[in-house]
């Protein structure tokens, strides 16, 4: 397979299978993203053209979760977007009712640097008494970077000293240069593939639901049905927090707006 170019058919056909599965709006700007992303799969298979690996993908179940792994995956860092995690810390745990578990829902993971953000926070404030946190993402490839907690050492930087000291390792040998969530905090994370544009397992009920820079990707009505989806997960009194260049405005009748990107539910 040598200089094979997606056809704006092709593009077409894989436009509209991932917003079927994922929810996921690509505009025409994402055409290379695609072309680049799906290349070393042509590659592997030994395919001739974008349409015959589209082809493909509707015979091999476990190809078309690699090519939603390979559309979906986001860029994601620890402690981004860092007022969200001082809202958390100094609003919301002091007023949480002491011996309930207080749980956490981040509902769009990626390779886990956010929900490794909340349970360092949740575990330097919470201390003894009980918590969650909980990590969903539609691609199985980033859960699996996930559950091994293994970054390189340059994604330390947005992390506390402090928490750096107490929650992460240095990597020796064959791991030199990366930096290990410690397994006794990895513990603690729960993990699971969750698509949210589909009807949502049974996961209990959340204190705070983070989805952030995710609905950029959705269109209004998905948006719609992703945060009612959610909403449903969260109890009352319970805060909802998006990104900051997002908002729930038009997406969500009575929510309290408490910050912007920040709401909570009556």
């Amino acid at each position: 397979m040598l200089n094979v170019s997606l056809k704006d058919s092709e593009f077409s056909s894989f436009q509209q299978m991932i917003f079927r599965i994922a929810g996921i709006s690509m505009t025409p700007a994402k055409k290379a993203l695609v072309a680049g992303r799906l290349a070393k799969r042509l590659k592997h298979h030994g395919l001739d053209s974008y349409e015959d690996y589209f082809q493909l993908l509707s015979r091999q179940q476990d190809e078309m979760q690699v090519a939603v792994d390979l559309l979906t995956t986001n860029e994601t860092y620890f402690f981004r977007e860092p007022k969200h995690f001082d809202f958390l810390r100094d609003r919301v745990l002091p007023g949480h009712p002491a011996g309930r578990p207080f749980r956490v829902w981040s509902a769009a993971c990626s390779s886990g640097e956010e929900p490794y953000t909340l349970a360092m926070l949740l575990a330097d404030r919470l201390g003894d008494a009980p918590w969650e946190v909980f990590g969903s993402d539609i691609s199985t490839q980033v859960l699996d970077k996930a559950r091994r907690g293994l970054y390189p050492m340059e994604r330390a930087r947005g992390i506390p000293p402090a928490l750096l000291r107490t929650h992460c390792l240095k990597g020796m040998g064959s791991q030199d240069g990366q930096l290990l969530i410690d397994p006794a905090l990895r513990r603690r994370v729960q993990l699971a593939q969750i698509n949210l544009n589909e009807p949502l397992p049974e996961v209990g009920e959340f204190d705070v639901i983070f989805l952030r820079n995710v609905m950029i990707y959705f269109q209004s009505e998905t948006k719609r049905q992703v945060v009612a989806r959610l909403l449903a997960k969260l109890r009352p009194g319970g805060i909802f927090i998006v990104g900051h260049s997002e908002s729930l405005n038009g997406l969500a009748q009575g929510l309290e707006t408490l910050a912007p990107s920040i709401y909570r539910k009556p």
